[in-house]
């Protein structure tokens, strides 16, 4: 299954965005920390390179993500030019503070207070811009909620005496290229549940698990490492369907709710911290895809 999502909205979004931005001086790009190139919008990236703006890729729910892998993502994205990447959780005030001064680290020319320094928070749906800006704000001016596409428009407020901050509504593109990104948007919760199968989506989730965090599924649902082994992603949701109890009436396994328990258990964290992508992961991912892509020119030939 092919997974995308792109409700109508987000069309009028993308243009007001793209007005807003010509009048930004710091674009705050919020990721997520388990999915930071899955999560972020090439929109985004087009629009500021459009516009020769800086970013500040706010790496959130960070306390969620492997920490291994969340320094590799650091250091990826350190190395891109106007580009300053932190790893945090919005809903920590002390990781929150800091946010301010990294954004007037990367406009020095607004730093002598005579011109406001204008910050955009930009981002897809649930990965935490409105927390983040209630937390700037300290007080709650944008509706939270843990379903995507809750901010419907832009909002602008003034933060200090020499900032402005503006929010703005979760972007998605409209073709996700790659199948492995729509899964793991799903997984995250970053896409609308009536565009998904939550068993696909949980057979994926499962499958990934197997291959890298094995140890974490076993603590989780009792499973034996040697058993885990035998399994693929339908075997885990089967597994725990039967650990949870999940069953239909006739006594047929209810892989529905199974994949549900198992979805919300690596949302919530408590499956354990976890990154469904690396730098590394992602680079052989798009290798593949450009090898695949070749040989599928080649079959075709070039008189077709």
């Amino acid at each position: 299954m092919s997974i995308q999502w792109f409700p109508g909205h987000m069309t009028s979004a993308r243009k007001k965005a793209a007005e807003t931005m010509a009048l930004t001086d710091v674009v705050i790009e919020v990721l997520d920390a388990r999915i930071p190139e899955a999560s972020s919008n090439p929109m985004i990236h087009e629009l500021r390179r459009h516009r020769q703006r800086v970013c500040l890729k706010v790496l959130n729910k960070a306390d969620l993500a492997d920490p291994v892998a969340t320094r590799a993502w650091l250091d990826f994205f350190n190395s891109q030019e106007g580009v300053k990447a932190v790893a945090l959780s919005c809903k920590k005030p002390g990781d929150v503070a800091r946010v301010p001064g990294l954004c007037q680290g990367l406009a020095p020319h607004r730093n002598d207070g005579t011109k406001l320094l204008r910050i955009m928070i930009m981002g897809i749906p649930n990965v935490g811009k409105s927390t983040l800006m209630n937390a700037l704000l300290k007080r709650r001016v944008a509706k939270v909620g843990d379903e995507p596409a809750v901010t419907k428009s832009q909002q602008t407020f003034d933060l200090g005496s020499h900032m402005t901050i503006t929010d703005t509504p979760g972007l998605m593109w409209p073709k996700i290229a790659h199948d492995s990104d729509g899964f793991m948007l799903a997984a995250s919760h970053a896409i609308g549940r009536n565009a998904v199968i939550d068993e696909e989506v949980a057979t994926f989730l499962g499958d990934l698990l197997l291959e890298r965090y094995p140890a974490l599924l076993a603590a989780r649902y009792g499973i034996a490492l040697e058993r885990l082994e035998a399994l693929d992603g339908v075997g885990v949701i089967e597994t725990i369907a039967a650990r949870r109890g999940c069953r239909l009436k006739g006594g047929a396994p209810d892989l529905e709710k199974a994949s549900q328990i198992f979805l919300n258990d690596y949302r919530s964290g408590v499956l354990g911290r976890i990154s469904l992508e690396t730098p590394e992961s992602r680079r052989k991912m798009l290798s593949a895809a450009t090898s695949a892509a070749s040989r599928a020119d080649e079959a075709i030939g070039p008189d077709a």
